[in-house]
């Protein structure tokens, strides 16, 4: 069996574009997807993937950790993040042809079930971007948190924290208090909440008055409550923090995790699988977690391929706490790929068919060709003028 062909989907799914990957082989009728979703580098991934194709086609597409090694080291340069989701959604695909090959589905491959069932929890507006960022008022953050309830989620995610720099206002905290407050008043005490950070406080002085402020009301953790990167002042913030820490989605791979692991600074990682390496090397970062007593909670707001990946992986993964996923993202989710996704009572289902277990609609993904996407970060700015992150 040989690769023959490496090939990409770009479709506009509104507020961002998804990158689905085509592996084909040689042997009639098998071929595998995969997802490299990276947002606003897709241009970038996308001819990542060209230039990555040529290594690897020839090769058996069974021998996966080799052929992430040859795309990894044969590069030459460091790849990056846009370099890293290249290959996650090629290794990816490739575990869709081996489980195909087989006639296994892929948590089988990746070392069985720990699991029956796999908690989940999506964000304001079942992935509707606006609502995401956009629930910056109680009414709507109120409004639309029901809704979610009301879908049969068991677990949400909020992003309410303002934009904010190296000091935190008494006005901006306590409002960060008052929408917690009706947050949870709105849900009640059963359904779990998370509220994304997403990096906006600068200083670890910043980051522990908006947890103190919002503790009393239960979280079940805060995600990226710093910047990426300065893993001291992290651990001062998971040192003060009555909240259990999350952290880790704009990490690369399992060296950046090393550090942050090494560091006790979170309780729960969170790669995304698209953009990591893929399922084995999120695995690994995984097995790195659990020696440190840390859970993992992939991070993955991205399209229906990711969301199938990130499924197997979680069956597959005994410290996996809770999976982020964006199924409501836009209204033919469900049209564009076909797959062993199924929700009850706020747990995704254990598939069986073989592979991924997924088909890609083609016709559908040429109904929505790339777009160039919307921009959020452009509303990150103090009012004096200061550009923060978003």
């Amino acid at each position: 069996m040989r690769i023959t062909r490496v090939s990409t989907r770009i479709v506009n799914a509104e507020m961002r574009n998804w990158i689905f990957v085509r592996v084909d082989t040689d042997v009639d009728g098998l071929y595998g997807w995969g997802e490299a979703t990276l947002e606003w580098k897709t241009r970038g991934v996308d001819g990542t993937i060209a230039d990555l194709a040529p290594l690897i086609v020839g090769q058996d597409p069974r021998d996966i950790e080799q052929l992430v090694r040859i795309m990894t080291k044969h590069s030459f340069w460091r790849l990056g993040v846009i370099g890293t989701s290249a290959i996650s959604g090629i290794e990816i695909a490739l575990w869709d042809i081996f489980g195909k090959s087989v006639g296994l589905p892929v948590w089988r491959l990746l070392g069985g079930k720990v699991r029956d069932r796999v908690k989940v929890y999506t964000h304001l507006g079942m992935g509707d971007m606006r609502a995401v960022y956009e629930s910056m008022q109680i009414d709507l953050l109120v409004e639309r948190a029901k809704a979610v309830v009301a879908s049969g989620y068991r677990a949400l995610k909020t992003v309410f924290i303002p934009y904010t720099n190296y000091t935190a206002t008494t006005k901006d905290v306590d409002h960060a208090a008052t929408m917690m407050a009706a947050l949870r008043e709105a849900v009640g005490p059963d359904i779990e909440i998370m509220v994304d950070f997403h990096g906006r406080p600068a200083s670890a002085s910043a980051a522990v008055a908006y947890i103190d402020a919002i503790a009393p009301f239960s979280p079940m953790f805060v995600e990226e409550p710093l910047p990426p990167g300065d893993y001291l002042a992290l651990k001062e913030v998971a040192a003060k923090s009555r909240v259990p820490i999350a952290s880790g989605e704009r990490l690369v791979d399992r060296h950046e995790f090393d550090e942050l692991l090494r560091s006790r600074a979170v309780n729960i990682v969170q790669p995304d699988i698209c953009h990591c390496g893929g399922l084995l090397e999120a695995k690994k970062i995984a097995a790195m977690a659990e020696a440190c007593s840390a859970g993992v909670a992939p991070h993955n707001p991205l399209g229906p391929i990711a969301g199938v990946a990130a499924l197997h992986f979680a069956i597959s993964t005994p410290n996996h706490v809770i999976q982020e996923e964006m199924v409501g993202a836009v209204p033919w989710y469900d049209e564009v790929v076909r797959g062993p996704i199924r929700r009850v009572d706020g747990y995704w289902q254990i598939p069986e068919a073989p592979g991924l277990g997924i088909e890609v609609d083609e016709r559908v993904c040429n109904a929505h060709p790339f777009k160039q996407e919307v921009v959020h970060s452009q509303n990150a700015v103090l009012p004096d003028g200061t550009i923060v992150g978003w």
